[in-house]
């Protein structure tokens, strides 16, 4: 069976030789404890627009080993895109995908292989726990999975990220849905089949930052609700009626105090107060009605997803 393994990269020049120096380990437990051929193994680098020194150690790495294939982007296209890259140009009868930060262990694709063999489409690596993160990390990542779990019909595992391997059948299935707004881990939930899952410790980077600091967490937590749920949309209709009830009943109240009261005064307070509270909350409708037409606006244009600048191996490997 032939087997391909996917890796986005994007400024991971401090780990690229520790990863290729475990990824070659591993390897060679596939090869020796399940009969893989070496030539059946392909690992495919997708450098996402790296403007650090990884292109240039990947091209090296490729050039000179077999088996290795740098896909280089045009630019940075995200995460989420350069793991499409990898499955659409895989060629494996099962493909795994892992991050190149070494936060995910390469050591433990052996048992995700092991549990593949047994039939399944789809197995999914969650952490049970994840080394090296901060609480504040943490407890977000946890209120994630689970609010995801609440709002889409899609049956995402928790803590389970895009750590996995899934058959060709689910990558040719992923490869022709085309959003540009993509969430890799729900749509792999969303295509079905056999799925399942396995337990793992995640490490903490071996060197280099985050790539995923606050501001791209939330733009990843948006694009994953928009794209699987509806519900922002019914929280602004939610939200109007709130605000229409509570303006019906504070109009009871002045029509109480205005007619059977002396203490209706005129002034400016009540209706600063209505005004901004109602002005809030159709600001807040538009705002999610517009992150939803742009992303209208945006498959319309039916732009590729990426453009490849080149694609890079060792020479007698060429076709």
């Amino acid at each position: 069976m032939r087997l391909s393994i996917v890796v986005p990269m994007f400024n991971e020049e401090a780990g690229i030789q520790e990863f290729f120096v475990r990824m070659e380990s591993v390897i060679s437990v596939l090869v020796n404890d399940f009969g893989l051929g070496r030539g059946e193994i392909e690992v495919l680098l997708v450098n996402d627009g790296s403007t650090d020194n990884t292109f240039n150690l990947l091209h090296h790495l490729c050039e000179n080993h077999p088996g290795y294939r740098l896909i280089n982007l045009s630019r940075n296209y995200g995460h989420q895109i350069a793991i499409s890259a990898g499955i659409e140009i895989s060629t494996g009868e099962a493909v795994v995908i892992i991050d190149g930060d070494l936060q995910d262990p390469p050591e433990f694709i052996p048992d995700l292989y092991r549990k593949f063999s047994e039939g399944y489409d789809v197995v999914s690596a969650v952490r049970s726990k994840r080394e090296g993160e901060t609480f504040f990390k943490l407890w977000t990542a946890k209120l994630f999975y689970r609010l995801m779990k609440k709002l889409t019909r899609v049956d995402i595992p928790l803590d389970a990220g895009d750590f996995r391997i899934i058959s060709r059948r689910v990558a040719q299935a992923l490869s022709q849905m085309h959003e540009k707004h993509r969430f890799i881990r729900g749509m792999v939930s969303w295509v079905g089949f056999k799925q399942t899952s396995l337990e793992y410790v995640r490490e903490k980077r071996f060197a280099g930052e985050t790539k995923y600091p606050l501001r791209k967490m939330l733009k990843f937590a948006l694009d994953a609700i928009t794209s699987f749920s509806s519900f922002p949309l019914r929280l602004s209709s939610y939200l109007g009626f709130m605000a229409a009830s509570l303006g019906f009943f504070y109009s009871v109240v002045i029509f109480y105090t205005k007619f059977f009261t002396d203490r209706a005064v005129p002034g400016w307070t009540s209706i600063i107060i209505v005004v901004l509270f109602l002005g809030g909350v159709q600001l807040i409708c538009l705002g999610m009605i517009g992150e939803y037409l742009s992303r209208l606006s945006e498959e319309s244009k039916n732009r590729p997803l990426y453009l490849i600048e080149g694609v890079y191996q060792r020479k007698e490997q060429k076709k």
